[in-house]
């Protein structure tokens, strides 16, 4: 089931735009605004209280310092989707490479610390959700052939399970299992507070955003 969940969130939100077809980001904004801060409340209470029991406070500081590098890096390739940044009207029909490899090793990491605990598999996929739906209006909008676009996201929805399975099979992920938790908090970390901290168009206050963050805070703590 741990391998499975994320395929099908990817999956179905494939399946939701490509018969709905949104128009709007604003419903998409009030998801991530609520997958950001839902991610944020499990990664403090899930995540952080175990890297600090297995490593020391110095060592998990470095290596969240580096998941937090290690996504700005990759937000340079992937121009911002995992937290809402692709336009819907792009008309391209190139298939996206670079787009692809990096939001690839984001999932990849991403499905690491799922081994870790029950809870932190539903702050992936309500953050999974949105970006799925992002990326499918992306290659739906474009002028790629269906088959291609089938396949982009069958390859993407493959790679936080790819993680989760590595992360348990692999001797050698599995001896620095610590240190890669702490590279994935950092990676949440970076991606949750963008999402809650980008500002509404002309900084005006949103309480319907700060609704949805504020119920994904509540909800996350009683998990």
């Amino acid at each position: 089931m741990v391998y499975l969940l994320p395929i099908l969130a990817v999956i179905l939100s494939f399946i939701f735009v490509y018969f709905t077809k949104p128009k709007s980001e604003k419903s998409i904004k009030l998801l991530l605004a609520f997958s950001g801060a839902f991610l944020l409340a499990l990664t403090f209470f899930e995540l952080l209280p175990d890297v600090y029991e297995d490593l020391s406070p110095k060592s998990a500081a470095i290596f969240i310092l580096a998941g937090i590098l290690l996504q700005i890096f990759l937000e340079f390739f992937s121009k911002g989707a995992e937290h809402g940044h692709v336009h819907m009207a792009t008309k391209k029909n190139r298939f996206p490479v670079v787009l692809f490899l990096s939001l690839s090793l984001h999932a990849l990491v991403e499905g690491v610390p799922i081994t870790h605990g029950d809870t932190i598999i539903y702050g992936i996929l309500v953050h999974k959700i949105p970006v799925a739906i992002i990326l499918s209006i992306f290659l739906l909008n474009s002028n790629l052939k269906l088959g291609l676009s089938v396949l982009f996201i069958g390859l993407f929805a493959l790679m936080t399970p790819l993680g989760s399975l590595l992360a348990i099979e692999s001797s050698f992920i599995s001896a620095y299992s610590g240190q890669l938790t702490a590279l994935a908090i950092g990676v949440f970390l970076h991606i949750s507070t963008v999402v809650l901290f980008e500002s509404a168009q002309g900084h005006a206050f949103n309480l319907r955003k700060l609704v949805v963050i504020v119920l994904g805070i509540v909800i996350a703590y009683f998990l």
